[in-house]
């Protein structure tokens, strides 16, 4: 279940998470301009993707409201390492699930405890405990 909350671009902070098309993106910078004469203030936002390499720039009005995700963050433990995939099995509902190992976590090993991000069907694996 995708859980979420709104608000304003403009009380957005580095390193806040935001939904951008369904994707779960975090905020790397942002700028705000100053409202003109003609018009409010604009926001530029610079963001990469949490669970994929995706990086974008977005320019909206500055009191735009905006969807923040609430990500699940849980414990899991490595049942197999199978290539570039590693099975894994939720410590409260004992559920098994594979996903893809990053450049950064080869030396896991099975019997190893991580900390693992949610949000609806992405999964990722944060690091080992």
């Amino acid at each position: 279940m995708e859980e979420k909350r709104q608000t304003e671009i403009k009380k957005l902070k580095p390193g806040t998470y935001v939904l951008i098309d369904g994707d779960v993106y975090v905020v790397d910078r942002l700028q705000i301009s100053k409202s003109g004469k003609h018009g409010s203030a604009k926001a530029r936002i610079m963001v990469s993707g949490v669970f994929s390499d995706k990086k974008q720039t977005i320019v909206k009005p500055s009191d735009t409201m905006m969807d923040v995700p609430i990500i699940e963050k849980k414990t899991a433990q490595v049942i197999a390492v199978m290539g570039n995939i590693v099975q894994l099995m939720d410590l409260q509902d004992y559920s098994t699930f594979n996903v893809p190992m990053q450049e950064t976590l080869k030396d896991l090993q099975s019997g190893d405890e991580v900390l693992i991000w949610k949000f609806g069907n992405n999964t990722i694996v944060k690091g080992k405990k």
